[in-house]
């Protein structure tokens, strides 16, 4: 069947072949086995699903039509459980350009449209295979950061912009994510241009264009650059079009704060924030961290960085009661520490209360619990828990009393009326009576 003049493989890697017909199933195995690699069949979805679980192949070539569950829904599926560690080639007889753009986004690396010719075949397995022989790094993206309402609506704004060549700001803080968010705008196939440093704006602030044309340049944090790099920066801005550049920035501190603090040009922010998304920190949207933390995990079972590991549902809910100021980053580093510390395989509750403090302050509550009297009469009960929990707030929005105000549902007014009743300066400290 295969030609004889063919290069044969002699090697252990393990293809997964899912599709629903029978006869290309038989087809597939048979000239993929006479190469050399080794072949497991899947029907379905369902059956797709088991063998998944049971080993992680080195590839998987998928159909897009089944019956129980389509291709693409798998695809989704396997990666929302960080399971999508190994490159997959999406197959179709009834193939467009609109599925292999979708395919291709979510996380295939390639489309094969049926009937697949042999050389097609094996030169698109060959090349999936040379992408699954590089050591897996464990990555997020914006499908994985939750289902909350909250990270619902992000994605939703995104969306509305995705095509669009404006400039963007994204607005959070650090480890909150803005990376996923740019790179969720990122188109398969086009440039994606992102410098880990920041000097080349005051050397040669044009000199990515040419390699980012027709695709992103993302600027990790412009809050951190100096006059002179703000200098290059503006005058990059003004060559983007030309070079059909869509340019993505990122800020950790809100552009109203840093104009009224001085620390960058006016004009160039409302240049490069044409179109502002603010990208929520991870404690609002809490909800989200232990499918976070389970999806976290098992990226990293996946790769083979961590022993294989499983979660006391105590341990997640732990997890879920604080405020990771460093959030997605911060969690990620719990995760692989708890990981990697833990005496069983079971990761408990009392693992995390283990190192918790190593990441993250603990939540307001705990701290209540465990420092306010509870034999006090009522009023001074109530005092002292309003004392720290506007304290709380205070610290945790860097005495921004706006942003204060909002977060706990009252007006500026009625906000410092009470914090001179509690004797609380807007620095967030008990004044001394």
């Amino acid at each position: 069947m295969v030609n004889e003049t063919s290069a044969r493989v002699n090697n252990n890697d393990q293809i997964l072949v899912v599709d629903d017909e029978i006869g290309i199933r038989e087809l597939l195995s048979e000239i993929l086995s006479d190469e050399g690699y080794r072949v497991q069949l899947a029907d379905s979805a369902n059956s797709a699903r088991l063998e998944r679980e049971r080993a992680r192949p080195d590839l998987v070539l998928l159909d897009i039509w089944m019956p129980d569950t389509d291709g693409i829904s798998l695809l989704k599926e396997w990666l929302s459980l960080g399971q999508l560690t190994m490159p997959v080639v999406m197959m179709s007889g009834h193939g467009s350009i609109e599925t292999a753009v979708e395919a291709t986004r979510i996380g295939a690396v390639d489309f094969l449209e049926k009937p697949i010719s042999l050389p097609k075949l094996l030169a698109t397995v060959a090349r999936a295979l040379q992408r699954s022989a590089k050591t897996f790094t464990p990555t997020l993206t914006l499908a994985q950061m939750g289902r909350s309402a909250v990270i619902q609506d992000l994605k939703k704004r995104l969306e509305q912009i995705a095509h669009r060549r404006l400039p963007l700001l994204l607005v959070g803080e650090k480890g909150a994510g803005t990376d996923l968010c740019a790179r969720f705008l990122h188109q398969t196939n086009t440039p994606w241009i992102a410098p880990e440093e920041a000097q080349w704006l005051v050397e040669n602030p044009f000199a990515p264009l040419a390699e980012a044309r027709d695709g992103i340049l993302f600027l990790a944090d412009i809050a951190e650059l100096t006059r002179a790099e703000q200098r290059g920066l503006g005058q990059l801005v003004g060559k983007l079009d030309k070079h059909n550049v869509r340019l993505v920035c990122a800020s950790s501190r809100p552009p109203g704060n840093l104009i009224a603090q001085g620390k960058f040009d006016p004009e160039l922010l409302s240049r490069v924030s044409t179109l502002t998304v603010s990208v929520p920190a991870l404690r609002e949207h809490a909800e989200d961290i232990p499918e976070l933390a389970t999806l976290m995990l098992r990226q990293m079972v996946e790769s083979k960085e961590v022993a294989p590991r499983h979660w006391e549902t105590a341990a997640l809910n732990a997890l879920r009661g604080f405020d990771w100021p460093g959030n997605l980053l911060s969690l990620q580093s719990a995760v692989k520490t708890l990981a990697l510390t833990g005496a069983r395989e079971e990761i408990t509750g009392d693992d995390v209360a283990r190192i918790a403090s190593q990441f993250c302050a603990p939540p307001p509550q705990a701290v209540l619990m465990k420092e306010l009297p509870l034999d006090l009469p009522l009023r001074e009960a109530r005092d002292a828990f309003e004392q720290a929990y506007f304290e709380h707030h205070i610290r945790l929005e860097g005495g921004n009393m706006s942003r204060v105000a909002e977060k706990v549902g009252l007006e500026r007014t009625h906000l410092y009326r009470k914090l001179k009743q509690l004797g609380i300066r807007s620095g967030g400290r008990s004044e001394e009576v």
